[in-house]
């Protein structure tokens, strides 16, 4: 079981000397012992207007933290009273009442806001104790303790930076009571009764607008909300008459004004009831040990000087959120510019037209968001941070750009270069074969789609890059082309060389040919001397045809003859067969006499032609001895004339050769 911890007074806590805050450490070993989870209810509010009233009966007490009705404050400080929670058995309470704010005697707001932030940061129900009704002036204090109190935190706690999730953030928020003291006016709004409650939600609702003025309305309120997500409010009439007030410690509630004694029973009842246990980021009870390390810890912060000073709330305020407002307003300019902008951008008046749009949402935002900007400093800065996103957007628009030129370049160029590579374009007429497939390529690279605003720049890099291979295939080319012509130079020399062989060869040809038509009319002459020759051949030659007739007529009979030699072998088959036949029909008589008959006309006729073919025979063969006779004296007569003009021929032919090889050696 817990030990019971004993307060019969309350403790100054922090003590606040000549305007410096420092932890008492008999009332940090009280709360080092504490083992129980804390409840604790802290009250901040103007000197005198009741606070410790109000702490004195959660206490169930009508004694114990100081009330004063002097013009004199008397708390200093915090200070702490730890009691057993009345409806939680297991959990510790532990009353925090604070120094009243706005003491002409201190005249230092620097000290009004340390204690202020102080309590809010220990709290886990923050009573913000208020005169009359709600004013602006109190919601602006509320605002911008809220914003120091969240730099605070963030400051001695670092793992508590960036908390994102909203469970997290509500669980370490302290809830809102919200006291109205001296309350003397009716709770109704448009012609109807409305709650305390009710009243707290109207003060604290923005209006619709998107001015600056509205803005400026609406931001303490919007941030007042996020942070105490649980907000109540309580109206307290005056407690009576004012020269009782001075007693109010020894009244009893008999002498109250009994809306006044059931006001504070509700309050203490909700405060009871609702108050939840100090918890950490990760839901983290504390306990009176964990309680001691948080105020060491914050009160050494404010020490340390790491609580923003500044004179005037409202201008404290307006720093801290119109830096949000730009840190918001540059976070939206990002965003807007990563979803829109598609590196490279075809032409730089498409990236400053998506800037422009950009950035008039981004001023928006931080006109939104903004606060009291009144000589638009901030917003300066906004737009030098605007120029400076611009700036990046260009560098970097310009080497996406150069990124993308490179590849396409590379993409289209690189056949011609592989051509170079192989030499294609060394030869003659090769430069302008290369500057056309390059104008080309340079036509297909200007048709590719986006790529940017180095387009041209990237391609005049790449052509100067490849100055020195142009320059070398126009050398080459040079060099070929005046090759060639040395070429055709020796080409027509040869040419000449070559008409003058041949009119020196035609002139040896009409000299040759001078020569042939004189052997020619030789040649003609030795016609007509063989042709007188043939006139006494001519009747050798006819004797010799009418030979060769005879001889044909021979060969014609020699023909017949074995025709009729075949017709006799066929006559005595035939004789034969008709023997046989004979044999067999000799009882016909007359046929065989017919048959007879017959046979013997054939044998006649077959003697009558042997006979005739056999004188032919002796006639023909006469005459083949006549004119074998004949043609043997011919052939000799011949062979005499040939030899007599083969001996002519030989020595006109060397007459011809002698004067052709004259004309030669000269």
């Amino acid at each position: 079981m817990a030990p019971v911890i004993h307060m019969p007074e309350p403790l100054c806590l922090v003590k606040n000397t000549n305007g410096r805050l420092v932890a008492n450490p008999k009332a940090l070993t009280i709360l080092s012992a504490i083992t129980q989870p804390v409840v604790v209810v802290a009250i901040v509010g103007l000197c005198r207007t009741g606070k410790s009233y109000l702490m004195n009966r959660l206490a169930g007490k009508s004694k114990g933290f100081s009330i004063r009705s002097t013009v004199q404050p008397h708390t200093k400080g915090i200070w702490m009273w730890c009691v057993p929670h009345p409806k939680k058995p297991d959990h510790t309470l532990v009353l925090l009442d604070t120094e009243g704010l706005g003491d002409v005697e201190k005249g230092d707001k620097k000290n009004d806001t340390q204690i202020f932030v102080l309590a809010l940061l220990l709290s886990s129900t923050f009573v913000y104790n208020t005169m009359n009704k709600i004013d602006q002036r109190d919601i602006d204090l509320l605002h911008y303790v809220t914003e120091l109190s969240g730099l605070l935190r963030t400051v001695s706690s670092p793992d508590l930076d960036g908390i994102e999730d909203a469970a997290d953030f509500v669980s370490i928020c302290p809830d809102l009571v919200w006291t109205l003291r001296d309350f003397y006016l009716d709770l109704e709004a448009h012609g109807q009764l409305i709650t305390a409650d009710e009243y707290l939600e109207n003060s604290l609702r923005p209006k619709q607008g998107t001015d600056q003025g509205l803005q400026n309305f609406n931001l303490p309120r919007l941030c007042i909300q996020k942070f105490f997500t649980v907000k109540k409010c309580f109206i307290f009439y005056l407690p009576t008459l004012r020269k009782k007030l001075a007693q109010l410690e020894t009244l009893r509630d008999d002498d109250l004004d009994p809306e006044f004694v059931q006001q504070v029973a509700d309050f203490c009842s909700y405060i009871f009831s609702h108050s939840n246990a100090k918890t950490l980021l990760g839901g983290i009870k504390v306990n009176g040990s964990r309680l001691e390390s948080l105020v060491l810890t914050y009160v050494n912060a404010i020490s340390s000087g790491d609580l923003p000073c500044m004179e005037d709330a409202v201008l404290a305020l307006a720093e801290i959120k119109n830096l949000a407002a730009v840190q918001k307003a540059i976070a939206h300019y990002d965003q807007q510019m990563f979803q829109k902008v598609q590196l490279p951008t075809e032409t730089l008046q498409e990236l400053q037209d998506l800037h422009r749009a950009s950035e008039r949402e981004a001023i928006e935002v931080f006109m939104k968001n903004s606060f009291k900007d009144v000589d638009q400093g901030f917003q300066k800065k906004l737009e030098t941070l605007l120029e400076a996103r611009q700036d990046d957007f260009h560098k970097r628009n310009s080497e996406a750009s150069l990124d993308r030129c490179s590849a396409l370049l590379q993409d289209i160029f690189h056949p011609l270069e592989g051509d170079v590579k192989r030499g294609i374009y060394l030869t003659a007429g090769g430069h302008r074969l290369y500057v056309q497939k390059t104008e080309e390529l340079k036509a297909k690279y200007y048709q590719e789609p986006r790529k940017g605003i180095q387009a041209e720049e990237a391609l005049q890099k790449y052509l100067q890059s490849k100055e020195s291979v142009r320059d070398r295939i126009l050398q080459t080319d040079l060099a070929l082309i005046e090759r060639e012509k040395e070429m055709e130079e020796a080409h027509v020399k040869a040419e000449v060389l070559k008409a003058e062989e041949q009119r020196m060869w035609v002139a040896v040809l009409r000299q040759y040919q001078q020569m042939m038509e004189q052997r020619q009319r030789i040649l003609q002459e030795q016609v007509r001397q063989m042709e007188r020759n043939r006139m006494f051949q001519h009747p050798l030659q006819q004797r010799a045809l009418d030979l060769r007739h005879h001889c044909q007529i021979l060969w014609k009979i020699t023909e017949e003859l074995e025709i009729c030699m075949k017709i006799n072998e066929f006559l005595r088959v035939a004789e034969k067969t008709l023997a046989e036949e004979k044999a067999k029909r000799e009882s016909s008589e007359k046929e065989k006499k017919l048959h007879e008959q017959k046979v013997k006309k054939l044998l006649k006729k077959c003697e009558n032609l042997t006979r005739a073919f056999m004188e032919f025979k002796a006639k023909m063969t006469e005459e083949i001895r006549v004119r074998e006779s004949l043609l043997k004296e011919m052939n000799e007569r011949i062979k005499m004339l040939k030899a007599k003009m083969n001996n002519n021929n030989e020595s006109k032919q060397n007459t011809e050769m002698t004067a052709l090889q004259r004309p030669r050696k000269q």
